[in-house]
């Protein structure tokens, strides 16, 4: 029996969490699809949020708690949405794959003994390889579900998860599933993609230890960081002096992306900012060639971090260089002198921009969602109304259609929610069932 749902919202970060909450708050069935172990998003990789600097997971652990509890939020994790067919107004049929964890979900316990027991050490995707996971592992600390899984791939199958789980939850047989559903709505939330460094082939990223991108930078700054301090990998020293490198992968037309991605010079001096508190006396520098400081509280933070004594270069960085002591020469051309300046470093961080993730309109099969220029999803009606799209029926939220700030992503989640409400509405379905928790000894009135 095919199992029915009033929205699909595909992808679980911010944008796809908020949408599904105000959707089943409003008492609709939502069919919530996230390709990771656990939703979150990005926005669970990071340390703080600018430009007020609280604490990323203290913000997005209460809506993971909230998604992952509710009773008309039905969530699939580690699953992909392969096709979508539209068959009449207000009836789209969807199909996802399911891919095996290798672990029963219903028994899991997340008591995290098969990860101990795992002999295996490969390179951990949520720290982007700074530090190694298990083959056996939980996503990270706050995943929701916190089921563990197995990398099978990397699996010596030597057995001794098995032997510990103490739920007998360990399941080498377990294959893909393909499921059917059908919806009614589509929100799409996939988010972005962030651009590959390496691209950036002057910069010498993958080929200078020292050089790292941004979300590397978020992950040692970040509470649930790998180490205890920001110790720059080529040889576990503490970085005393640190560059900054904006627009890498934004504003380039030579790498097809000539837009700028609105959040890399806030977040870059928030990350400044918060080395700085951590390391008084580190010398920090930002290259930037604009700082796009366009939201609330945006020009003031950009003040204090210039108050608190870090360094902004008007320039664009020609080449990095390494030193035989793992060293850093940044090579730039400095716009307000004119000259070809170079200067040495410990670290320097390159703040990768944030690209099109619109790999999911491929499923639909029999109508096309249009893309904008750049790639991502394009805005029907980006004045008056952001979140439609060409197809009527699907609606689109936060980075999705380009790239934006958390609070942004939020608001247009929030809207996008509204807007299919009102879409199911219009179309005439009541709401299939409103599931609250009531007082003892109230009843409802019917």
């Amino acid at each position: 029996m095919v199992e029915k749902y009033d929205a699909l919202v595909i992808g679980g970060g911010v944008a796809g969490m908020e949408s599904a909450l105000v959707l089943a708050d409003a008492g609709y069935k939502v069919l919530l699809v996230e390709k990771s172990p656990s939703i979150g998003g990005k926005m669970a990789e990071l340390s703080k949020v600018f430009p007020t600097t609280d604490c990323a997971g203290c913000i997005i652990s209460p809506k993971i708690a909230a998604t992952s509890k509710h009773p008309n939020i039905k969530m699939m994790t580690y699953s992909e949405v392969k096709e979508i067919y539209k068959e009449d107004e207000g009836k789209f049929k969807v199909k996802v794959l399911k891919r095996p964890r290798y672990i029963d979900e219903d028994a899991c316990i997340g008591c995290q003994r098969c990860e101990y027991a795992c002999p295996v050490l490969v390179p951990d995707e949520y720290n982007y390889g700074l530090v190694a996971r298990k083959a056996a592992y939980i996503y990270f600390a706050m995943a929701s579900p916190r089921i563990a899984q197995i990398d099978l791939d990397n699996c010596i199958l030597c057995g001794r998860c098995e032997r510990v789980c103490p739920t007998e939850a360990v399941n080498f047989l377990q294959q893909p599933e393909e499921l059917e559903f059908e919806v009614k709505a589509v929100i799409l939330a996939t988010g972005f993609k962030p651009f590959d460094a390496a691209l950036k082939t002057e910069y010498g990223y993958g080929k200078y230890p020292n050089v790292i991108h941004a979300l590397e930078m978020e992950r040692l700054l970040a509470p649930s960081r790998p180490y205890n301090a920001v110790l720059r990998p080529s040889d576990g020293k503490i970085p005393d002096k640190v560059a900054w490198v904006l627009c890498v992968g934004s504003r380039d037309k030579s790498l097809g992306n000539p837009i700028c991605s609105r959040v890399c010079c806030m977040y870059s001096a928030k990350q400044a900012i918060l080395f700085s508190a951590a390391q008084l006396l580190a010398d920090l520098t930002v290259y930037y060639m604009d700082i796009r400081a366009f939201g609330k509280g945006f020009e003031e933070f950009y003040n204090m971090a210039e108050d608190m004594g870090i360094r902004f270069v008007k320039g664009k960085v020609a080449k990095i260089e390494e030193t035989e002591n793992n060293n850093l020469i940044v090579r730039v051309e400095n716009f307000e002198t004119g000259e070809i300046e170079e200067e040495e470093y410990d670290m320097v961080v390159l703040a990768i921009g944030l690209l099109a993730n619109s790999d999911v309109i491929k499923v639909f099969k029999n109508v096309n969602v249009e893309l904008d220029p750049y790639g991502f999803i394009n805005q029907f009606d980006v004045n008056a109304n952001p979140v439609l799209t060409n197809v009527k029926g699907v609606f689109v939220a936060g980075c999705a259609s380009g790239p934006k700030d958390i609070p942004d992503s939020i608001v247009e989640a929030g809207a996008a929610a509204a807007q299919c409400i009102d879409y199911l509405y219009e179309l005439g379905y009541k709401i299939s069932k409103v599931e609250t928790a009531e007082p003892e000894g109230v009843v409802s009135g019917k």
